[in-house]
């Protein structure tokens, strides 16, 4: 938590209006990305869901659906993450339980079975195998004659920020990030209304990172991104408007109102000096998600008011999407009542606050404004350091990204055991209720049907084909320069698997050892 003053007033920021904050919907985007913000439409109600099987996690989103949330947003399992098959030995114990299991493009015809994935815009959390699911995506649209020009949605495909602070990785950074760049390259030749790439500053924070490294650790990364997209011969001012990005929210109210809108002013003065971006390249649009780390498992029913905060701050601050956690998280995964709550949340925002009536309602303040401008400067001054030191994938080479998150980690539990930082419910106002058990699902039922459904698929697929379209996607991957996601696309179509795919890579690159 930055250091705050007892008042604010006229002294405390003397910033140029014309300058520092614009007009809304202009250049630097301090005040919003659009004109009339959440006047003209509501910020995107994308509530993260998948667990088990692919019917299972359906039903969750037509529920949400049904109950008004208007994006969808996929979790995938630990395996699908990793790229390894359920009935690989290193998926033993972990099918289905961090999220939805995906092993071929029939699994993932059955996670939007029923659902128009022309008229729906769908994210999903994937990043060393973003390039397959993408693919697989591409295909199911295919398969039920829907164009590539009609998708909408996001890939994550964030490959630094998993050596930084997530940990799903597989292959080595330079690989890694060659696969990032050929999906953003596949999006944008075929017209594509996709994000190639959502940069996420969001589990840096969950990790323990301030609300300034967010800031500036995800903008080292997205300018990272962006000089190898340009390198490899895209346009910025074609690639850069569809690069998205994902933050938190956490409680401090004021902070994430000021990093939000600090965030939004920064990154487009790094794109017009780095990159003589045009205006419309250099605006920054995000999705947020509500602070999964804030949640506590004692006295889980308070989190419906620290999600309800948190919120408030995105909204507040300009977000284009939102995902507010269920309170029940800190549990288990959320039940279909805590997870229809959880969006509620959003809509009494929406609906019955009146925040979405004016712009930028907290633009103005000198509190808000002086607090934007210390995040701005803060996250500045982490950043040149990177640049001066070679930009990101080097300093992930040299830990620098987390060391620094890990001793932020640090200070801030140690502020809460010793009482300095209050977590209500766990180290003030506690009482003796036990922490209350949720019943989990048979996982290992789950497992085993998964298991069988891989087998069945390849008892019946053509297996020379399997065995070309594999081959392929070696040899592309052999070569530097050679597009990797067509390859990628035909093996998909073969009904090759996740883990066969990556298998083949992990041949080729190896996979990636921290040292």
């Amino acid at each position: 938590m930055s250091e705050r003053k007892p008042v604010y007033g006229p002294d405390e920021w003397q910033g140029d209006p014309a300058h520092e904050l614009g007009s809304p919907g202009a250049f630097p985007y301090t005040r919003g990305v659009h004109p009339s913000m959440y006047r003209g439409k509501l910020w995107t109600m994308r509530q993260y869901a998948g667990f088990g099987t692919a019917e299972q996690t359906n039903a969750r989103f037509r529920h949400l659906l049904a109950a008004g949330q208007t994006g969808l947003s996929v979790a995938f399992d630990l395996p699908t993450q990793m790229g390894y098959d359920s009935d690989h030995a290193m998926a033993e114990g972990e099918v289905g339980r961090a999220g939805v299991a995906i092993d071929s493009v029939d699994d993932l015809a059955r996670l939007f079975e029923g659902i128009p994935l022309d008229k729906v815009s769908t994210s999903m959390t994937i990043n060393a195998t973003a390039s397959i699911l993408l693919a697989m995506y591409v295909v199911v649209g295919e398969e039920h004659g829907v164009t590539r020009a009609q998708l909408e949605g996001t890939v994550q495909n964030d490959i630094l920020k998993e050596f930084i602070a997530r940990g799903t990785y597989i292959y080595p950074i330079e690989p890694s990030l060659r696969l990032v760049t050929d999906v953003c390259r596949f999006v944008a030749a075929e017209g594509m209304r996709f994000n190639p790439i959502s940069v996420s500053g969001y589990h840096m924070r969950e990790a323990g990172a301030t609300a300034a490294q967010e800031v500036a650790f995800t903008f080292a990364n997205g300018l990272e991104y962006v000089r190898r997209a340009v390198a490899a011969g895209l346009d910025v001012n074609d690639f850069a408007p569809r690069v998205s990005f994902f933050f938190a929210a956490f409680t401090d109210l004021f902070e994430e109102v000021a990093k939000f809108r600090a965030a939004r002013r920064l990154w487009a003065r790094l794109m017009k000096e780095n990159f003589q971006a045009s205006d419309a390249a250099c605006r920054l649009r995000f999705h947020t998600q509500t602070g999964g780390s804030t949640l506590t498992a004692q006295q889980p029913k308070n989190n419906v008011v620290r999600v309800a905060i948190q919120a408030l701050a995105a909204v507040l601050g300009g977000t284009q999407s939102l995902h507010t956690n269920a309170y029940d998280e800190a549990l288990a995964l959320p039940t279909e009542q805590s997870a229809t709550l959880a969006l509620r949340t959003q809509q009494i925002l929406a609906h019955e606050t009146g925040i979405a009536e004016t712009v930028d309602p907290a633009g103005g303040s000198w509190y808000v404004e002086a607090l934007t401008d210390q995040v701005e400067r803060s996250a500045r001054v982490l950043l040149d350091g990177i640049e001066r030191a070679g930009g990101a994938a080097r300093a992930v080479e040299r830990g620098v990204f987390q060391e620094a998150i890990a001793a932020s980690a640090y200070a801030q539990q140690r502020a809460i055991e010793t009482g300095e930082s209050v977590v209500v419910g766990v180290n003030e106002y506690g009482d003796d209720q036990t922490i209350p058990s949720v019943p989990a699902p048979d996982y290992r039922a789950l497992a085993a049907a998964q298991r069988r459904r891989v087998a069945e698929l390849r008892g019946r697929r053509e297996a020379g084909g399997v065995k070309r379209a594999l081959g392929a996607i070696e040899a592309a991957a052999r070569d530097p320069v050679a597009p990797l996601m067509e390859p990628i696309l035909a093996a998909v179509r073969a009904r090759a698997t996740v883990g066969e795919m990556s298998e083949v890579l992990r041949g080729v690159w190896g996979v990636y050892k921290p040292g």
